[in-house]
């Protein structure tokens, strides 16, 4: 998602400096990010290349069919598919459609965890433009109701990009036995807003909620970061019993996006930590459950592009977020 909108605008200019998140990433997962700099270091540039490494876990998705949208990005393959489940067409659905709910939950480590991936915007969002500019309340001011959000140069939108990642999230979340909830499947026309999008984890009394989005910045700025909700007590907004808890899942979320991509930390924010604190996000300030948003890469540049757009890597993040929030649940 752009640093524009609804939930991203820009962050303050003032150099990051380094703090207790640093430590405690280093802490929780050693060598992960050593290991990406020794990566970078032999001169790994993060891109896909054709690796097959991950085929065991592309199978969960793999039988479902890819989309059919001009959005799609390049075939790589079978794990290429989205692993959708059959949902009702956008139009057949009113804009209050309930959230998607999962299977029901098997045997497994996480069986009794409830899982709600937030897939960020809406495939339709572009054509219910008045809609999604409708203002509403995230506790400490007003903001739209959602964006359309960005795309690649080549036109793949973000809105594909995340319920593609949610798809495979959930495959191999329900594996281990979680209960997962999408909080849309592109089963409504638009929507739901960011103020819905918390209420539907809160209704849920979600264990972890993962907003999944990829940024809108400028060429060169590459790497991921993962975005924690920052103390906030204003309005209809009361986060300061879900800031720790909600640091510790997005440090271990971080912690494992490495490990599974091999991709590093954002170079334009967190100060390469991977780890940024955001007060004005309204999925954030309206969460009371554990929550955090990761952006998986920017979508603006080449090379984070050609990777966000692979099957197979789209895999290993769905891998890395999701034994991110297993690590987090298991405790």
């Amino acid at each position: 998602m752009s640093y524009t909108g609804p939930d991203f605008d820009p962050p303050p200019s003032r150099r990051f400096r380094r703090g207790p998140l640093t430590v405690a990433l280093a802490a929780l997962v050693p060598g992960a990010l050593l290991g990406w700099a020794v990566y970078a270091a032999v001169g790994g540039s993060g891109d896909d290349g054709g690796d097959a490494s991950t085929s065991a876990e592309a199978s969960a998705s793999a039988s479902s069919p890819a989309p059919s949208s001009a959005d799609a990005s390049p075939p790589d393959g079978p794990d290429e598919s989205d692993g959708k489940k059959p949902s009702t067409s956008p139009g057949s659905a009113s804009a209050s459609s309930s959230p998607s709910a999962s299977a029901p939950a098997g045997t497994g480590p996480l069986k009794g965890k409830v899982v709600v991936i937030d897939p960020g915007h809406n495939p339709g969002n572009f054509r219910h433009t008045a809609e999604i500019n409708r203002q509403v309340d995230i506790g400490t001011n007003s903001k739209e109701c959602d964006t359309t959000g960005t795309s690649t140069n080549d036109g793949f939108s973000e809105a594909k990009f995340t319920l593609d990642v949610a798809h495979r999230m959930r495959a191999l979340l329900e594996a281990q036995g979680a209960t997962v909830k999408l909080t849309q499947d592109d089963d409504r026309p638009f929507g739901p807003c960011i103020d819905e999008r918390a209420r539907i984890g809160n209704k849920a009394k979600a264990d972890a909620v993962v907003s999944i989005h990829a940024d809108g910045s400028g060429t060169g700025n590459r790497g991921f970061h993962v975005i924690l909700p920052g103390p906030v007590n204003s309005g209809a907004a009361d986060t300061r019993a879900i800031v720790e808890p909600s640091r510790e899942l997005g440090e271990r979320i971080a912690g494992n996006f490495v490990r599974a991509t091999g991709n590093g930390p954002s170079n334009y924010v967190g100060g390469g930590t991977g780890l940024v604190t955001r007060k004005d996000l309204g999925g954030l300030n309206l969460s009371t459950v554990p929550k955090v948003f990761i952006e998986c890469g920017n979508m603006r540049d080449s090379k984070d592009a050609a990777l966000l757009t692979s099957g197979a890597w789209r895999q290993k993040a769905a891998r890395g977020i999701s034994e991110g929030i297993a690590s987090f649940l298991r405790g």
